[in-house]
């Protein structure tokens, strides 16, 4: 029987206080991991009620707040983590932001912008704080959460579709350099997971319908299921696996159109 066993390990999830970034608070915090909840701090509020919900001792969780666009913010939360837990061996690069729907010709380029700094440059300046010390350590996981949208164009999502490809190579290149550091580098591409930001879409029955067709096992996942995917990577049973995307979509990429032929 395989179990998985992260005793001893610390990990920090950014957007830890719901959707998928919950999920894996929740997995690496039941297979024995310390956990710091990272989230803005307008967001105190859900990420306490996220802390409540784990069976752990107070000193083996904790929220903290962070600005992950801000990279003085970010190491201001690596501060606290430092103090806290005195290492680093997992981090989940979850936090993200899709911005508005608009077309590139139409779109705010402020806003286009911001998403490229929270999901591109944010996940960055978490990883390069990261590596500081898992470098110094000689080990340490870091999985950066990308989407199905690495691969797959979506039009009026132009700032997002670009920050989660590049993303994808970020990984690749980072699980380069750190190689020899003992470190993995991993990304995880989900596809349509049942989270709070998608939950017009899920939570009605035309459109759950219509999405339900997008994915070969005809249904949206669980956040638990990303989760659970998140603690195996983040132990020894993944010990092989870096620089590459798992992605994980119920078979969405596998083009279910074509399931009567072309």
């Amino acid at each position: 029987m395989l179990n998985i066993d992260l005793e001893g390990k610390v990990a920090l999830v950014t957007g830890g206080n719901s959707g998928l970034g919950e999920a894996s608070v929740k997995a690496l915090s039941n297979c024995g991991a310390k956990v710091a909840i990272c989230h803005l701090p307008s967001q105190a509020e859900s990420a306490n009620l996220v802390l409540d919900q784990l069976e752990r001792a107070s000193d083996e969780a904790i929220c903290v707040p962070v600005d992950i666009s801000s990279y003085g913010s970010v190491r201001e939360m690596y501060d606290t983590i430092d103090k806290t837990f005195q290492r680093v061996d997992v981090l989940v690069n979850n936090a993200g932001i899709d911005g508005p729907r608009k077309e590139l010709v139409d779109a705010d380029i402020s806003k286009w912008e911001e998403v490229i700094k929270v999901n591109l440059f944010g996940a960055t300046y978490c990883a390069k704080e990261a590596l500081l010390r898992m470098k110094k350590q000689s080990s340490g996981i870091i999985i950066n959460m990308t989407s199905v949208h690495e691969y797959i164009a979506w039009s009026g999502y132009s700032a997002y579709t670009a920050s989660k490809a590049a993303l994808s190579m970020l990984t690749k290149t980072l699980a380069q350099e750190a190689g020899r550091y003992h470190v993995r580098v991993i990304a995880v591409a989900p596809g349509a997971i049942k989270t709070p930001i998608n939950k017009d879409v899920w939570s009605q029955p035309s459109s759950l319908s219509d999405l339900d067709e997008k994915i070969l096992l005809g249904r949206p996942g669980e956040p638990e299921e990303i989760g659970n995917v998140i603690a195996f990577l983040a132990s020894p049973l993944a010990s092989y696996i870096t620089g590459t995307t798992l992605v994980v979509d119920g078979g969405m990429l596998d083009y279910p159109a074509f399931v009567h032929g072309g």
